[in-house]
């Protein structure tokens, strides 16, 4: 497909088309000759937007090291620098950048496209996701910043990136989470199995490290939580929590403050009403409600 083609479609193609048309996958093909151009690697650029921010040295050994041997199986998306007619900037593939700096390759083969700054985005996001070591935190981070930036739905990240609603649900709920229980996942002291147990959690801080130094398993910190939970005087009702909601209503609310990105409470006050409430900690965050609700403050 050609630049222009591809200029003319825009932002607008969505998620599934946009991944069609670049196969960012490992295990991608390299793009036939003709797309391809060899540019000195002190001409390229890393992407100051690039979402994921560390990359394993030692896994970059190992590349570099392969990279010597084989070289540059899969080029470099790229696109002309926004600043500087005579650099290129990365869209796809700083892992590969950095490793071919590593092993010492004086040029790179690269694809180039003009794309927007939204698009870099987008694009480098979607890689990071189909990346098989990106840790669940990072995960879930990834899906927040589709849909914030993009207006993207469980739904269609589901459906573009071929994962069920409730695996994005369920990841994007870990984000409620105090970062110290976030980093504990990312430095894998803590499962993404874990950490879902400890969403409901009062002190899930306190219980995350309780659940690491003891080498609890996933159902046994599930069962700790749930004690924890009962009222002092007696066992909780069997269907429900000591707060008296049961786990769909406790797994709305987290979805709804994942996607919110606010404390929200449901409360049912009959049979079929109740309240829902949403907090918000200062003017900004109402601004950004009445805008999601499509009013203004």
């Amino acid at each position: 497909m050609s630049d222009s083609k591809i200029a003319k479609r825009g932002l607008g193609r969505g998620l599934s088309a946009l991944m069609a048309d670049m196969d960012l996958g490992p295990e991608a093909k390299a793009t036939a000759g003709r797309d391809r151009t060899l540019v000195p690697i002190e001409q390229i650029t890393a992407n100051p937007d690039q979402p994921r921010r560390s990359f394993d040295p030692e896994a970059l050994q190992e590349l570099a090291a392969s990279l010597k041997q084989r070289g540059i199986l899969q080029p470099l998306i790229v696109r002309p620098h926004p600043q500087d007619p005579n650099l290129f900037q990365i869209v796809a593939g700083e892992r590969r950048w950095r490793a071919a700096q590593m092993a010492q390759l004086h040029e790179v083969p690269v694809i180039i496209r003009e794309m927007s700054d939204t698009e870099v985005l987008e694009v480098a996001i979607i890689e990071n996701i189909q990346r098989a070591d990106l840790n669940a935190i990072e995960e879930a981070a990834s899906f927040r910043q589709l849909m914030d930036r993009f207006g993207h739905t469980q739904e269609r990240l589901a459906e573009a990136l071929n994962k069920s609603r409730s695996h994005i649900a369920n990841l994007l709920r870990l984000l409620n989470l105090p970062d110290s229980v976030q980093e504990m996942v990312k430095d894998g002291k803590l499962s993404a199995g874990h950490a879902r147990a400890l969403i409901t959690a009062e002190d899930a801080a306190q219980l995350a490290r309780r659940v690491a130094e003891k080498g609890l398993s996933v159902r046994e910190t599930e069962e700790m939580v749930r004690k924890l939970a009962q009222p002092r005087a007696g066992k909780a009702p069997r269907h429900g929590r000591a707060d008296g909601k049961d786990a769909d209503t406790k797994a709305l609310e987290a979805d709804l403050a994942a996607q919110l990105k606010m404390r929200v409470q449901i409360t049912h006050t009959g049979a079929e009403g109740g309240e829902l409430t949403i907090a918000y900690r200062d003017l900004d965050e109402l601004d950004r409600l009445c805008q999601i609700l499509g009013t203004k403050p």
